[in-house]
């Protein structure tokens, strides 16, 4: 039995099928993967992310201490109800995990992939050096996630009344605080949505409102086809220690801006970009499969500039074909995978391929 979220009792009354993720006994699904991803598409799911991790920041050095250890600057949130991604890197530049830091009243809250905590929360500890920062894993909250056409809407019905018109107010990577609640207009969808953290004791009466109010309950399975969808990378399989953030479609989330500020990874980021300029890096791209066949993470493709491999692949609900990320050399122009013995032609478009239930890729790479 692995560690289960407050709402694990909820998920068994919907009929949920439970899966080990990552040491979490977590919902896949709750008898459809597929009419769970549509709902988001079309109106509105609500995913439990309780087991992700959260992180308290404060202190004096606090936005500082940030400063040095993520990629993306916090200097950037200049007051509480702001919130931005980021990625935490290693000495060499690869990723050791990719976060969203929010700016609060108190200090700053990181929250993190579930299958890196013991990484991060070491990785957080050796680097402390003499900042003066007190740093706090929060195990007690709960996270859900709402999103979809109708999350705002929706999730409007089953908040409580007093911060109604704050969520409405939310535009994208706002958030504010309530109660001890965080409620953010963040997600991992492609969709309009609201993430909401709080006290695990309360979680059970919003979950239970969320769906008296109409928004389903979506499992693991949907949320991962979705990201796909959205063209967002999955920490572990898009990236890991071993990935530049150049080769992860992710250098944006990297600010360069400054020489007056050193993060750790920077000079290696910098050596990256060198080598990017001159095709050494290889680059994360989207793949179309146009024909009949399913794309999976680990297959083998080829490249008229050599090979590549993707990292996520999937049937896509939405565009009714095979998409996949891919990470394939620099300048790539065609690509082909090899299906049942035929190498079969694929085409190579910017991550991203669903955004608001609407088809966005079609120019090339």
């Amino acid at each position: 039995m692995g560690r289960r979220t407050c709402l694990f009792d909820r998920h068994g009354a919907a009929g949920a099928k439970i899966v080990d993720f990552s040491g979490w006994d977590m919902p896949l699904h709750y008898g459809s993967q597929i009419e769970e991803h549509h709902q988001v598409r079309g109106a509105a799911g609500v995913f439990d992310v309780s087991h992700m991790t959260v992180t308290d920041v404060a202190g004096v050095d606090a936005e500082n201490w940030l400063r040095y250890l993520l990629a993306n600057d916090v200097a950037r949130l200049e007051a509480p109800g702001k919130a931005l991604y980021s990625l935490l890197l290693n000495h060499d530049g690869g990723v050791v995990d990719d976060l969203i830091v929010y700016r609060t009243e108190a200090g700053y809250r990181l929250v993190t992939n579930c299958a890196t905590r013991g990484k991060v929360l070491t990785w957080l500890a050796q680097n402390r050096r003499d900042f003066r920062v007190q740093v706090e894993e929060r195990p007690n909250l709960a996270i859900m996630a709402v999103n979809g056409p109708d999350s705002i809407a929706l999730a409007c019905e089953a908040l409580p009344a007093d911060v109604i018109e704050s969520v409405r107010q939310l535009g994208n990577f706002g958030s504010f605080e309530h109660g001890g609640w965080l409620v953010a207009r963040t997600g991992y969808t492609g969709e309009l949505g609201l993430e909401v953290i709080l006290p695990e004791q309360q979680a059970g009466a919003l979950w239970d409102a969320l769906l008296a109010a109409g928004v389903k309950p979506a499992g693991l399975g949907a949320r991962d086809t979705l990201r796909l969808e959205a063209g967002m990378n999955l920490y572990g399989q898009d990236m890991d220690e071993n990935t530049s953030p150049l080769s992860a479609n992710l250098g944006w989330s990297v600010s360069l801006r400054g020489e007056e500020r050193d993060f750790i990874g920077r000079e290696a980021v910098l050596r990256h970009k060198q080598r990017q300029g001159k095709g050494g890096l290889p680059v994360l791209a989207g793949l179309v499969l146009e024909a009949r066949g399913v794309l999976r993470n680990g297959q083998q493709v080829l490249t008229d500039k050599g090979e590549g491999v993707i990292t996520s692949g999937s049937f896509s609900p939405t565009l009714k074909q095979s998409i996949a990320l891919a990470r394939i050399p620099w300048g790539s122009e065609s690509c082909q995978v090899d299906l049942r013995g035929a190498m079969v032609p694929l085409k190579i478009v910017k991550p991203g391929f669903v955004r608001f239930g609407k088809r966005i890729f079609g120019n090339d790479l």
